[in-house]
Order: C-alpha cells, then sequence, then structure tokens
C-alpha cells in the first residue's frame, strides 16, 4: 500500500500598500519563524511545521540594489534619491529594481526542501507561473539568457531576485 502525497501548504497575505522597510521586517519576522520551526522539528520530531507563505505587496517608491550593489555608488545612490524614492540595498541576488505604485511584488518565504532542493528549478518555476500568468492575461511572455521574464523581446515585465539560506 503506497502513503498518499502530503499535501504542501502555502498561506498567502496582502499586505497592501507598504513602504520596502516595513515589508521587508515582516518577510524577516517569517523567515525567523520557519527556521525556529525547523530547527525545533529537528530537535523534538514535531511534524508540524511552520507553513509557506506568500506575501503579495505594492511598495510606495524605492530602488533596491542586490548583492552586486558594489557597483552603485553613495553618488548613484543620492541621485535615485532626488528622484523621489527610497533606496535599500538588500541580501538579494540582483542588480538594481524599482518597485512602486501599480506593481505588484510578491515575497514567496518557502522551504525548498518540501519541493525540490534546488534553486535552479525554483527559479524555473517562478519563471514558468508568470509566464503562465501573462498568458492567461493576454500577454505573450517569454524567457531569455537572463533571469526574469520579458515581453516584446526586451521589456522585462517580471524580475525575480532571491535570497536562500540554510
Amino acid at each position: 500500500m503506497s502513503t498518499p502525497a502530503r499535501r504542501k501548504i502555502l498561506q498567502y497575505c496582502n499586505l497592501g500598500r507598504l513602504r520596502y522597510d516595513k515589508a521587508l521586517e515582516i518577510q524577516e519576522q517569517q523567515v525567523q519563524t520557519q527556521l525556529q520551526a525547523l530547527d525545533s522539528r529537528k530537535s523534538d520530531g514535531d511534524s508540524h511545521p511552520s507553513p509557506d507563505v506568500l506575501f503579495l505587496v505594492e511598495h510606495e517608491p524605492v530602488y533596491t540594489a542586490g548583492l552586486r550593489k558594489n557597483e552603485f555608488t553613495e553618488v548613484d545612490e543620492g541621485f535615485l534619491r532626488t528622484k523621489g524614492a527610497d533606496f535599500h540595498r538588500t541580501n538579494r541576488g540582483g542588480l538594481i529594481t524599482f518597485h512602486g505604485p501599480g506593481q505588484l511584488v510578491a515575497y514567496p518565504i518557502l522551504n525548498l526542501q518540501r519541493y525540490k532542493p534546488s534553486v535552479r528549478w525554483y527559479v524555473c518555476q517562478l519563471e514558468e507561473v508568470l509566464i503562465k500568468t501573462c498568458q492567461e492575461l493576454g500577454v505573450e511572455s517569454s524567457r531569455t539568457e537572463n533571469t526574469g521574464i520579458w515581453v516584446e523581446g526586451s521589456r522585462k515585465v517580471a524580475a525575480i531576485g532571491l535570497n536562500c539560506r540554510k
């Protein structure tokens, strides 16, 4: 007799419109909750892990610079701030990204061990979901050699930046 597949639970939370730093604080709290649950499961065998969460948010105008942030000087940062947007250096991959009103930003906080522990696999899955979402909306999109999803060959419709731990 085969064991039934365990159902994966993903909770989602619409945070509405928030400043980037406040949304980051909420994400960090969830990451800590998941890491603590993971550590306690290892020590006491608890079979009820912390659920994966998808946060949806619309940010106030902000530029975020990823791990390759050394390519952005304080002069660059000052210039971007004159545009009326906040600026934050982040611990995710990628270069610089603008987030602002009218953009939906999704922050999944997942334990990849529940799926397939491969970052490349995960990025491909995210891209596929984005392509299918665009298709549902009547927008033709595709992958390129660069991470993210593109329309009309050269216009980015979705950026992907990740931070992976443990």
